[in-house]
């Protein structure tokens, strides 16, 4: 008997394209995942599908809410948990297909925990916690936040808005920063991963975002990758990627680490981390040099040419090896490749961002991008792949920032800030306000005294954790909205409980401008609110009259006043799919591809931008030898909220751990599995050792992911890129130790130094 035959209905459907996933290239995660979920996980998923009837199940379409690839898959629930996904018809998910990572197929358990939030929080007269009613909780945010205004002025209170959240509930997180608290001081996690992307690429061709579409992976004769540890970070990019190697396509790979996508690749150089300015120029020399560049394009559509020749003229291929490491037939190589592609797409994270210098990594890659004419053709372009599954909407396009409003229009242009003035009837400074990183020095030295955090973690993702501890412990009044009562909210004076993406309704936007529908799936937990309907209940005890009765009329707001979202309708995306920024009006079809005519700048044109020598502003020393780096790991997701839930995932990987290359731990006497101390001129953690060949001799490479090791105890506060005011992650200088007189710490589940596979 068949397979098919042997189930039926919708355990029979998920059968199958459990077994068409496992023939496709990502097939590796879903058996590692079934391999560590408790026993019989899937076995017990399929069998409550097939004891219920197709009429108890509710099937309902939505946009993952994870990383920002944007996958679109059907969720299957019986009201009160998700039992199942499948990618839904390939026509409504153009960008994963059939395909959805081992978070977005198994990892819901956080929705139902018996950690969520379901009543709001408030402080006794002791400092403890205690329930309260949503108008007692209401009440005592209206009045902390009134309080501060009155005493120190609009200035002094701060926003932190969601990355997590719609669209719609970011725009209105920005509304009401400037028309409820009077302040421009409002801001995303944007701060901490591609804010240098959005400043790098924003000034030389006039957009901070990704150029093309993800089909453009399948079109392109060559991916080129840095700083992307893509099948763990992005896994079904990854697919794609792999599958672009699949059918013949070229890889190169430049990267600190030997991530699992390098094994594919045609090329992997391994890079010293913090010197991308220096490699990068480097080949963007040999191309100048030896007139492999595309003539016709920078002659035509780009200025500064002559700028960036000279800036360049510097980094031969011997000064790149003496800085980098990487050999000169590499860079070389590599130079040749892009030269001989027809169409190349350069693809990064937040290796090359998250650096004291990511804006000029960003600018020198685009500046590659452009000379060699990959911009603005099917199969060409820039991809920063980003981290949060609405950063690019919620976190830029939507305008929770100090410098701009909704759709990157600047607080700044007099013209722009009047626009707005009259549709929110308030007044508006014209000066920014703090960037998140700021805002944490500004609290202590500074002029702010209150804090409105939505949907962040800023005690475990900020740099300088003991700094951000101290910060948030000494604020005079801290707010925090989220759905656990995690590590920032230990320090709040009142707790609102919100919803997840599976209890709510809006849109994203993904990694590729794609604007895409958001479906409630499940009910509300308790008496938790979507960010939204708090906001509003705030915003009309301040004294204003929001009267929004959905979601749907927030976005007609917002794109009346956004350009770039002119024509982007929840009716459209419902009937046409996820639609594509810039679209200006109802007539227009969206932009799958940036530049194919013409720059986002003033003239038109690439300002193409000289960028010369950078460095970590705290470059290794005798006292800290090593380089730190840090990153994700597949089976984890951020700070740990939606993933430390699940039992399976945990059961994989269930706590930070630091690799170390096999020399550099036989010269200090580590064991792979060994307890490792790794101390910085911030802090120090310990955490178990992976001995592995992925990182060189002076480089270890750490996780983010659980707050007990919070690898950003060794981070600095005040080492931040001087544009976009990203902190730098990727290059702290370390020194490691082996723990004496410690029990052995056993190493995390994956007992083989993990591979990223997906």
């Amino acid at each position: 008997m068949s397979s098919d035959e042997r189930k039926e209905g919708v355990a029979g459907f998920m059968q199958r394209a459990k077994e068409q996933a496992n023939r496709n290239v990502e097939h590796f995660a879903e058996g590692m995942a079934a391999g560590s979920m408790p026993e019989g996980k899937l076995f017990d998923i399929a069998q409550q599908i097939s004891d219920k009837r197709l009429g108890e199940l509710t099937v309902d379409d939505t946009t993952c809410g994870y990383c920002a690839v944007g996958c679109r898959f059907d969720v299957y629930t019986d009201g009160e948990e998700v039992l199942a996904t499948r990618a839904t018809d390939p026509e409504k998910s153009p960008v994963n297909d059939i395909s959805t990572c081992v978070k977005g197929k198994f990892s819901y358990n956080f929705a139902n925990s018996e950690e969520r939030l379901t009543d709001p929080l408030v402080r006794d007269e002791n400092g403890e916690w205690r329930e309260a009613s949503w108008e007692e909780a209401l009440t005592r945010v209206v009045e902390g936040f009134q309080s501060i205004i009155d005493e120190h002025g609009n200035e002094a209170m701060s926003v932190i808005a969601s990355s997590k959240a719609t669209n719609e509930e970011n725009y209105l997180m920005g509304k009401f920063a400037r028309q409820v608290l009077g302040t421009n001081t409002v801001d995303n996690c944007n701060r901490l991963c591609h804010s240098s992307t959005v400043a790098g690429l924003a000034k030389t061709y006039g957009y901070g975002a990704a150029s093309i579409s993800v089909k453009d992976f399948d079109e392109a004769d060559l991916i080129f990758l840095t700083g992307s540890n893509t099948t763990e970070a992005h896994p079904v990019l990854g697919t794609r990627v792999k599958q672009h190697v699949k059918e013949g396509g070229d890889l190169i790979v430049f990267d600190p680490r030997e991530t699992q996508i390098a094994e594919y690749a045609d090329q992997y150089t391994e890079i010293r981390p913090g010197y991308d300015t220096v490699w990068v120029n480097g080949v963007t020399r040999y191309l100048i040099e030896n007139d492999l560049y595309d003539e016709e394009f920078v002659a035509e559509r780009t200025t500064g040419f002559e700028e960036v020749k000279e800036a360049v003229d510097e980094f031969t291929l011997d000064y790149v090896e003496e800085v980098t490491g990487a050999p000169p037939e590499e860079i070389q190589a590599a130079a040749e490749a892009i030269a001989e592609a027809d169409r190349t797409v350069f693809g990064w994270t937040l290796g090359i961002t998250e650096h004291s210098h990511g804006t000029d990594n960003v600018a020198a890659l685009a500046n590659l991008a452009a000379i060699t004419g990959n911009l603005g053709k099917p199969g060409t372009g820039v991809s920063p792949f980003r981290g949060q599954n609405n950063v690019q909407g919620g976190g830029g396009d939507m305008g929770p920032l100090p410098d701009n409003f909704p759709g990157y229009q600047k607080v700044a242009d007099d013209e722009v800030r009047a626009k707005f003035e009259e549709a929110w009837d308030c007044d508006i400074p014209a000066e920014r306000g703090y960037y998140t990183t700021e805002m944490f020095n500004a609290f202590e030295d500074g002029p702010l005294e209150g804090m409105y955090c939505i949907g962040e973690n800023p005690s475990l993702s900020e740099p300088g954790k003991k700094h951000a501890d101290e910060v948030l412990e000494e604020m005079e009044f801290l707010v925090v909205q989220d759905l656990f009562l995690n590590e920032t909210a230990k320090y709040a004076d009142v707790v609102l409980p919100a919803v997840s993406f599976l209890e709510k309704e809006g849109t994203f936007a993904n990694t590729d401008r794609r604007v895409q529908k958001v479906n409630q799936v499940l009910e509300k937990k308790g008496n938790a609110k979507a960010d939204w309907e708090i906001l509003q209940e705030l915003a009309n005890r301040m004294g204003r009259e929001w009267n929004y009765t959905n979601t749907n009329e927030i976005n007609e707001e917002m794109r009346s006043l956004t350009p770039i979202y002119g024509g982007i309708s929840h009716e459209r995306i419902e009937e046409e799919g996820g639609i594509q920024w810039p679209c200006w009006d109802e007539d227009h079809p969206g932009t799958e591809r940036l530049y194919t005519e013409e720059f986002n700048t003033e003239d038109g044109k690439a300002n193409l931008v000289p960028v010369g020598y950078a460095e970590p502003m705290a470059p290794q020393t005798e006292e800290f030898p090593l380089t730190l780096t840090t990153g994700r790991v597949l089976y984890q997701y951020h700070t740990g909220t939606m993933t430390h839930p699940e039992e399976g995932i945990m059961k994989y990987n269930d706590r930070d751990f630091v690799e170390v290359n096999p020399s550099t731990a036989a010269s200090y006497g580590i064991e792979d599995g060994d307890p490792v101390r790794i101390e910085s001129d911030k802090g120090e953690i310990v955490v178990t050792a992976q001995v592995t060949e992925r990182v060189g001799e002076e480089t270890v490479f750490a996780p983010i992911h659980f707050a007990e090791t919070a690898v950003n105890t060794l981070t600095d506060s005040e080492r931040l890129d001087p544009e976009a005011k990203t902190p730098e992650f990727k290059a702290t200088a370390v020194r490691i130790s082996p723990v004496e007189g410690r029990d052995s710490v056993s190493r995390p589940n994956n007992v083989e130094p993990a591979r990223g596979d997906d």
